[in-house]
């Protein structure tokens, strides 16, 4: 198993754990949640204090150019990350492959936006509470290393090869705090606001500098110069 891999294991079993902490709180401490009213943001200092800060980093993390503990799925956006391969593409042969992948990306976000706009209307029907919006947040925080280590639903609508490759790897953040939208308070709209950032500057790259996000013509893509190893249950036969 790769060092980013067993990071990426070490990071799951603490998300698990935030999420099973989540729940019990929920039952025995719901006081605990205040912060997500308004601005009690700024009332003291909690749980919900200590994820939000760990969020943030995290999306921060998607916007300098760092290497260390990060997949290069992710970091292909950075011009440090581009090893441009020798043959020469034809610029049609990238527009066509990048028009590809931004149509099957579409698919996945009207598909997402149908999946948020049932969760809002439960929520404006008063069948979910806002806690409860934070508590799925936390789910998708779950599932998102979930994907990136075990399965991915969305790798069967993309047709990616791998995380490596995954035209939308970035779109993590907004997914996981699109519920956060339906709670009016400073917490939940300045994580989604933020995440809503990282969305638009990986969406500006990759019509800037499409050549990055494709393995065809950024050789750090290629499964031959792969240290991530993340995707093990992928490529086991192209690595051999």
């Amino acid at each position: 198993m790769s060092r980013i891999r067993r990071i990426y294991f070490a990071r799951l079993i603490g998300r698990i754990f935030i999420l099973l902490l989540s729940i019990i709180l929920f039952f025995t401490k719901p006081e605990v949640f205040a912060p997500l009213e308004g601005m009690r943001f700024f009332d003291g200092v909690g749980l919900l204090h200590f994820l939000w800060i760990i969020w943030m980093i995290d999306m921060i993390a998607q916007l300098v150019p760092i290497q260390k503990d990060l997949s290069i799925g992710s970091l292909k956006v950075f011009a440090r990350h581009f090893r441009p391969i020798r043959e020469k593409i034809h610029p049609q042969a990238i527009k066509a492959h990048i028009k590809a992948a931004t149509k099957a990306a579409f698919w996945v976000l009207v598909l997402w936006c149908a999946l948020i706009a049932a969760i809002g209307a439960l929520h404006t029907a008063d069948v979910l509470t806002d806690v409860h919006l934070f508590l799925i947040t936390v789910v998708f925080y779950v599932c998102d290393l979930i994907c990136v280590l075990i399965w991915c639903p969305f790798r069967l609508m993309m047709k990616n090869r791998c995380c490596t490759t995954c035209r939308i790897f970035n779109w993590d953040h907004l997914m996981m705090f699109s519920p956060m939208i339906f709670v009016p308070s400073f917490y939940a709209w300045s994580l989604f606001l933020m995440s809503l950032l990282v969305f638009l500057i990986w969406e500006s790259c990759i019509l800037v500098h499409p050549e990055r996000f494709w393995d065809k013509t950024n050789a750090a893509l290629q499964c031959a110069n792969c240290t991530d190893k993340l995707c093990t249950q992928y490529c086991q036969k192209l690595r051999r």
